[in-house]
């Protein structure tokens, strides 16, 4: 009892000793938006970021459109999936011009769920068989519920990574990886719209090798093709890329681009209506939109098991397809990302929209490229489109009933140009290292031939065990020439006294992986530059002759002792191995009538070779600089030629 007492007292003190100042701190590092808020600069910002907020909020309306045929679900969700998730991120996100809300890659994840637990039924997106519910069909409202599901439990496991700090972790998404994990995903995007491109009627397929199974259906059935639906198509992607072509190119002497996303579906949808294109030639439209939001209500737990694979490739592929944006605008813009925060801010975009009948969110390329051209400042821009999509939702939605779907699959497809664009990074990829252009290449395959969620954990682990093989080839060690370090001396004689110094510099990480290779390395260079060759001959004599030249012999070899400086500012991290190899190569090199000297040591490697090991040395081992170490070895020999004179 007298325990469980003082604990709680200790308990009671920590949380007592915890100031204002820290609570201040940790809410401003968790809530973003209390930082930037107050400075906000509205006379400057406020102008930039809502003509950006208007150009968004088209782009946005288009893309949840679309996005939530490609997720299986009613269209009206995409809507919803614009709005609340946004809201989210720009309260908890760090990446001021990351546009989140729906996207093409975890909605296709997302569209295996909806398929395999709801199974597509020849069911217009009309409202028959009413549910209560946004006047929806009882089949429209099951299919949500799994994709709120899965974007209910994806975001779960980005909140629970982010309390296990596995941000940190991010260093093994590496470039080659995201391209080809993203460009693969965008071509499983493009396949998967095709039967909408063409207008044919065909069945889900998806599982393993799913992407060839769909052309083989297509080309087997390839009489079936509607001829409207494909002129369609290709007359909305010709404009489509044809005016943005136009806008990227004078987007430095026009302000606003043209918003040929919503012209174009103004205009079909018009088309459409007049010339009754759903009766006469059989185009599929997108039907009845529901007007206003939705009550909230707690996505079907039931379900949460049989979607577990697809949570965890909407939390993976989310965030890394996310991240990768977000550090791209830290980068361009100068400022910083935490990558751990992003895992909680991306995290509550899917938990918290969940309730609200959302299909999974992220960031996406096209969005966050809209902001950057049209001089978005903040996540201002992306509150401004929230306000213009709430106008869309209760507004404007019912007069996109006669929207043709071939229409907004072509959205999708020229949408997803910056991504198929990413093939152009195979050139750069194979000029630098053929090794990160095979990564490249099998990370692509497995993304085509499997999922995106696959093809990223292949690229991973891939990219580890040749770092594994990589690793212990590299170079370590680098020696230094003595005109590189930046000291001067005044006299001639003590700049040949420094002939007998060596600078080497630790050029990586020491950790098990190359502990044994820098040992070796460093053996290499103490043995081809002679450094301990004269005083071990004169130790080997001093033995055959009884050690009756013992003192002359020593104190011989303490006048040509020579230095090795070590320079560690190298040396990121290290692990125990790493630290074992250093203190053996201190002893070996003491035994050698070598003395070590160690430059530029972060505290934490200082405070763990003098735990791990016994340095008996007369004379400090660890230097700030090089330059210290220098002036420590000179201050040494003068001292030592003083003590020689005196003697004398």
């Amino acid at each position: 009892m007298t325990g469980a007492k003082r604990k709680r007292s200790t308990v009671w003190r920590k949380i007592q000793a915890v100031r204002f100042e820290d609570i201040k701190a940790w809410c401003t590092r968790r809530l973003p938006i209390l930082k930037w808020v107050p400075v906000y600069n509205w006379k400057e910002n406020l102008a930039p970021d809502t003509v950006s907020g208007m150009m968004l909020a088209i782009q946005q309306v288009t893309q949840g459109l679309a996005f939530a045929i490609l997720s299986s679900v009613h269209p009206v969700f995409g809507l919803y999936g614009s709005f609340f998730p946004v809201i989210i991120y720009a309260i908890f996100g760090m990446g001021r011009h990351v546009a989140t809300g729906t996207f093409a890659l975890t909605s296709l994840i997302s569209a295996n769920a909806v398929e395999r637990l709801v199974p597509s039924a020849r069911t217009n997106f009309t409202a028959n068989n009413n549910s209560g519910i946004l006047g929806l069909s009882e089949f429209e409202m099951q299919r949500i519920g799994v994709a709120a599901a899965v974007s209910f439990l994806g975001g779960i496991i980005q909140v629970a990574m982010f309390m296990l700090h596995l941000g940190s972790a991010t260093f093994l998404l590496t470039e080659p990886v995201i391209s080809a994990m993203t460009t693969g995903a965008a071509t499983h995007v493009v396949t998967s719209q095709v039967k909408h491109l063409l207008g044919m009627k065909m069945p889900y397929i998806s599982g393993p090798l799913a992407f060839f199974h769909i052309y083989a259906y297509v080309f087997g059935n390839i009489r079936s093709v509607q001829l409207e639906a494909l002129l369609l198509s290709l007359l909305s992607i010709v404009v489509l890329v044809l005016v943005k072509e136009l806008n990227e190119k004078f987007h430095r002497n026009i302000k606003v681009v043209l918003p040929i996303d919503l012209l174009l579906i103004i205009a079909t949808s018009i088309a459409c209506y007049y010339a009754d294109m759903e009766y006469i030639y059989g185009i599929e439209v997108v039907g009845n939109i529901p007007k206003g939001l939705p009550s909230p209500k707690a996505p079907p737990m039931s379900v949460l098991p049989e979607v577990v694979t697809e949570a965890f490739g909407v939390a993976l592929v989310g965030y890394v397809a996310s991240l990768a944006l977000a550090q791209g605008s830290a980068k361009k813009f100068k400022y910083t990302v935490d990558d751990n925060q992003e895992f909680l801010a991306h995290g509550l975009s899917n938990v918290i929209p969940s309730f609200f009948f959302c299909i999974p969110s992220a960031a996406a390329m096209g969005r966050t490229a809209l902001l950057y051209s049209t001089g978005a400042k903040t996540q201002v821009a992306c509150l401004i489109s929230c306000v213009l999509i709430l106008v869309v939702i209760y507004t404007i939605g019912p007069l996109l009933y006669w929207l043709p779907m071939c229409v907004l699959a072509s959205i999708i497809v020229v949408g997803l140009k910056g991504m198929l664009m990413q093939f152009r990074d195979l050139k750069k990829y194979w000029n630098v290292d053929k090794i990160d252009w095979s990564i490249w290449v099998s990370t692509y395959v497995f993304t085509i031939c499997f999922a995106a969620n696959v093809g990223l954990l292949y690229g991973v682990v891939c990219t580890v065990v040749i770092v594994i093989f990589r690793f212990p080839r590299a170079k370590t060690l680098n020696l230094k020439n003595m005109k590189e370090v930046d000291h001067k001396y005044k006299a001639e004689d003590n700049c040949e006294s420094l002939k007998q110094v060596k600078i080497v510099s630790v050029n990586s990480p020491l950790v098990f992986l190359n502990a044994r290779k820098f040992h070796a390395d460093l053996l290499k260079i103490i043995q081809k530059d002679g450094m301990s060759s004269q005083c071990e001959q004169n130790t080997l004599l001093c033995s055959f002759s009884n050690g009756s030249c013992h003192g002359e012999l020593v104190q011989s070899c303490h006048s040509e002792r020579h230095v090795l400086i070590l320079d560690c500012s190298g040396l990121n991290f290290f692990d125990y191995t790493g630290v074992s190899v250093l203190l053996q190569i201190y002893m070996d090199c003491k035994n050698r009538y070598i003395d070590v000297l160690l430059a530029h040591c972060k505290a934490s490697l200082i405070k763990a070779m003098q735990y791990s090991g016994n340095l008996d040395s007369e004379n400090p081992v660890f230097f700030e600089s090089i330059s210290s170490a220098i002036d420590a070895i000179q201050i040494h020999k003068n001292y030592s030629k003083f003590s020689e004179q005196s003697e004398v």
